[in-house]
């Protein structure tokens, strides 16, 4: 009987160490184990469906393999030969496997990433631990990887399905990684085993050759042919006419750091222009600076900021209450994924925009507000935002106009308008940082 490897492997991943991570990832226990029930048959699948990869066999292989499970998951996630296999494993549909399971399991895409790299470096330990107890080769190893294609498809819990991460048309197939109760077509290279029968579904015909309940042309070729084509062209026709006809409703909200929430929605109709919307599309340009150019958006933070204060609305304003309704959001300030120190590439130069309009107009005064999306543990975002909001202010005071940043708060996910449930491409417009001026 063939080893389930699963079972070596869940023996690592036990209640208390799921208790353990929930507490440092800031998430539910009940969250952090519907993840590894996610997980587990992915990584497994990935393994077997690698069997015969010398890369994947050399991290099994390797002596300190089996030291990753001394030290979960802290090791896990630091630890280069796990994301190297991952990569291996899953390509570049690691993403895609990491926002599948972070929606399914109601997590953020920082902990399911997390996650994934415990379950891999748990799977790869007790793997390689049984490996080195039992002498097995690269051969052996590789056997045993192959025997778990008939065990993984078992695995997958209820309402999961890694169907689209599939790209070449066997990997979800082969496993069986698509519980979404359709129906499972396997890859045409794919033949029986030898031994087995292959079943056959037929349908009694009546005599003459043709299904009774099948109408057909005169000529015996089935009514079908010219029917089916002709209901998809109407199909299609209907669909255009209800494109055009289509409302399209577009909201912008406005975050007050009191907690008031301004939308302002316009509706249009019509079919999206392709050509226009491509014309619209933002593209750096010069924004004057009282003759000093900065690049930036036309519309974007710099060149609106740099509008009020010429207009002298600034100045006019009486107190904080008149201004803390005005928000400009950053179009180039992003942290690296569940950083509050790590400022993505190029995010700098928006910051030096900002500080060269406040050495422009040394009377003017700031307020930094950090924000998130909806997944993800409230106090944990909360935390996130509110380091990502100071971490700008001190950087603002090291450039030497701290003076003009009057405070700095995180608001989480308060005020995220996009559902934890959609891509992580939608949510990205609820992770934000932000400025107003302040008096």
């Amino acid at each position: 009987m063939s080893l389930h490897a699963i079972d070596l492997i869940k023996g690592q991943l036990g209640p208390a160490l799921e208790s353990r991570t929930a507490a440092q990832l800031g998430e539910s226990e009940s969250s952090v184990s519907k993840a590894i029930q996610g997980l587990l048959p992915a990584v497994v699948g990935g393994l077997a469906n690698n069997a015969d990869n010398p890369e994947v066999l050399d991290t099994i292989s390797n002596p300190s393999s089996s030291g990753i499970l001394g030290n979960l998951p802290g090791g896990s996630s630091n630890d280069s030969a796990i994301s190297r296999l991952l990569s291996v494993l899953f390509g570049d549909r690691l993403n895609g496997l990491i926002e599948t399971i972070a929606g399914y399991a109601g997590i953020s895409n920082n902990s399911s990433s997390s996650l994934l790299n415990m379950v891999a470096g748990a799977t790869v330990g007790s793997l390689g631990k049984y490996a080195a107890d039992n002498n097995l080769d690269h051969a052996g190893i590789s056997k045993l990887l192959n025997d778990q294609k008939g065990i993984v498809s078992t695995l997958l819990p209820a309402g999961l399905s890694l169907a689209a991460l599939n790209e070449s048309g066997d990997w979800d197939a082969r496993y069986k990684f698509d519980n979404d109760g359709d129906a499972i077509k396997m890859p045409a290279e794919e033949k029986p085993v030898s031994g087995e029968p292959k079943v056959e579904v037929t349908r009694s015909v009546a005599p003459g050759g043709t299904f009774p309940d099948r109408p057909t042309t005169s000529d015996g070729g089935s009514i079908w042919k010219w029917l089916l084509p002709l209901l998809l062209l109407l199909a299609a026709g209907f669909f255009v006419w209800k494109q055009c006809d289509k409302k399209e409703t577009t909201t912008t909200t406005t975050v007050s750091d009191s907690g008031n929430v301004v939308t302002d929605t316009t509706t249009t109709s019509g079919m999206k222009d392709t050509a226009a919307m491509a014309a619209t599309s933002k593209v750096d340009e010069d924004i004057d600076l009282n003759g000093t150019a900065l690049k930036g958006y036309r519309g974007g933070m710099e060149d609106r900021m740099i509008a009020f204060l010429k207009s002298g609305g600034y100045q006019s304003a009486a107190d904080d209450n008149a201004l803390k309704n005005d928000w400009y959001n950053f179009d180039h300030v992003n942290f690296k994924l569940g950083s509050a120190t790590a400022l993505e590439a190029g995010s700098e130069g928006q910051l030096n925009n900002l500080v060269a309009i406040l050495k422009a107009y040394p009377d003017a005064k700031i307020k930094i507000g950090g924000y998130t999306d909806k997944t993800g543990n409230e106090a944990a975002n909360l935390k996130l935002s509110a380091e990502r909001a100071d971490f700008i202010k001190s950087w603002l005071e090291k450039q030497g106009v701290g003076s003009q940043v009057t405070g700095a708060d995180g608001y989480g996910s308060q005020f995220a308008t996009v559902d934890a449930k959609a891509s992580d491409t939608e949510r990205a417009i609820d992770r934000k940082m932000a400025v107003r001026f302040s008096k």
